[in-house]
């Protein structure tokens, strides 16, 4: 692992919530972007490692309204960085890590990702993201 690359937030009001971060924080909107196989909008803010992604449903067919609903807005998960990974994926499979997915998944900025279930994770779902891969 390289260490943290972002932090997501899930929002329900994308446009609100980038107001909030960019106009009353002051952080950098970098970009917004829609991620058509996750049915969501993502606002970045900042560049390289250590960036927030506020995260938003584009439907109410979209996981991410449902998990609004269940859990409502706030801390979504955290990204880390590995160089490689399906051998990332395979090390912590065989570690016994809940990976909730088979095989690495489009994301964000044309990437490539893939989760741990938050069991085994000390309840925090975490996305694993390839190095270089991608513009953010």
């Amino acid at each position: 692992m390289n260490g943290l690359d972002h932090v997501a937030i899930l929002v329900s009001d994308l446009d609100a919530a980038v107001k909030l971060y960019r106009d009353v924080y002051g952080l950098e909107l970098a970009e917004i972007e829609e991620v058509p196989t996750e049915k969501v909008r993502v606002a970045i803010f900042g560049h390289g490692t250590g960036r927030i992604e506020l995260v938003s449903p584009t439907g109410p067919d979209s996981p991410m309204a449902k998990a609004i609903e269940k859990r409502g807005e706030g801390l979504h998960h955290v990204c880390l960085e590995v160089p490689d990974l399906p051998k990332a994926m395979a090390d912590l499979k065989a570690k016994g890590a809940p990976l909730l997915d088979e095989k690495p998944r489009p994301g964000a900025g044309g990437t490539q990702v893939a989760f741990v279930h938050p069991k085994g994770s000390n309840g925090v779902l975490v996305e694993l993201k390839q190095a270089g891969s991608g513009s953010h």
